[in-house]
């Protein structure tokens, strides 16, 4: 985080948090709410935020607590984030040094460490990382997919095959990613979940609610 952020914190250690004023959409968008209305309306689709500023700052102090409730801490005050997918969303990017393909977070972050993927009935690909829960943006799904293979198998051919038996059967698979960065040089566990199981299997929570007695937004 920001250095004035952290000192406005220890300023001021009491300042309430809030909740239901941002969210991050599925494509990685920070949205604003006016009306701090997002967890009452879980579809509300909010207001682009769009400043490069803005964003960058809120990137920089974006963070977790230890209830799995994601939050852009914003000076002394602290913004709980409604999340509509995962808490980082990742597109696809080639490394400056190998032009090996790598996943970049919404925040800028590079992903240097995937040990399992999730897919869901929706066709939304998750990773665990060292970040934490990643979805893989729709829009570059199908670049990945043109690397990843199944682990029996040479090429990527049969990857759409594995990812239609892992749904149908409710098994896990495994599959091999070795060219892409940070995907381990051994296969991993592509393991079947629902959209409502992720926030289980990978700690965190997409609608963070307030302790009980502390209300709502504000």
């Amino acid at each position: 985080m920001d250095e004035q952020v952290l000192a406005a914190m220890a300023r001021w250690p009491n300042v309430p948090a809030v909740y239901g004023w941002l969210s991050l959409s599925e494509s990685g968008q920070w949205r604003l709410h006016p009306q701090g209305d997002a967890l009452q309306h879980p579809d509300s689709r909010g207001e682009d935020i769009t400043s490069p500023q803005i964003l960058a700052f809120m990137n920089r102090n974006y963070g977790v607590d230890d209830q799995g409730r994601w939050f852009f801490q914003n000076g002394p005050q602290r913004v709980y984030v409604r999340l509509d997918a995962a808490p980082y969303v990742a597109h696809t990017t080639s490394s400056s040094d190998t032009d090996a393909m790598k996943l970049r977070t919404h925040t800028g972050l590079d992903v240097r460490d995937v040990s399992r993927l999730f897919l869901d009935q929706a066709g939304r690909l998750y990773a665990a990382t060292e970040l934490g829960c990643v979805l893989i943006a729709g829009r570059d799904l199908p670049a990945l997919l043109e690397l990843l293979k199944p682990a029996n198998a040479e090429s990527s051919d049969g990857i759409h095959e594995a990812l239609e038996q892992c749904l149908d059967s409710g098994s896990s698979v495994q599959v091999w990613g070795a060219g892409i960065q940070g995907f381990p040089q051994e296969p991993i566990i592509l393991q079947p979940c629902s959209g409502v199981e992720i926030e289980g299997l990978l700690g965190f929570q997409r609608l963070p609610q307030p302790p009980e007695g502390k209300g709502g937004a504000a």
